[in-house]
């Protein structure tokens, strides 16, 4: 998956908007204001291709023994998110679409019911 393959797919969920709020280089999607996605496209460019992802602990833990493209989550909580990088091929187009949709919907979850409701309308 290309950068813009990516970002078509993170755009192509309910209520996604994208922002660099941090700088000029670290992409980041939300789900009505709170993120699920970030893609340092700096790196991207030089060839160290990664998605940093929301992820539910346990299954995190399970993620990173299992595959050694997904490790703790760069400059992120190393409990709820994974950095998973795409450089080595390990991690098809199709798991990483599983995984993209895993944090969204686990902060779609975390969200009070009201806004809940807002992206199922």
């Amino acid at each position: 998956m290309n950068i813009e393959q990516l970002r078509e797919y993170c755009l192509s969920k309910k209520a996604v908007t994208e922002d660099f709020p941090f700088d000029e280089h670290t992409l980041v999607f939300k789900v009505l204001g709170k993120m699920f996605a970030l893609v340092g496209l700096e790196k991207w460019e030089v060839g160290d291709r990664f998605i940093n992802l929301k992820c539910d602990p346990e299954y995190a833990e399970e993620l990173r023994a299992q595959y050694d493209s997904i490790y703790p989550g760069y400059h992120m909580s190393k409990v709820h998110w994974n950095s998973v990088s795409l450089t080595s091929g390990e991690i098809s187009t199709k798991f990483l679409i599983e995984l993209i949709d895993h944090s969204y919907d686990m902060v779609v979850k975390g969200m009070p019911k009201k806004l809940r409701d807002q992206i199922s309308m």
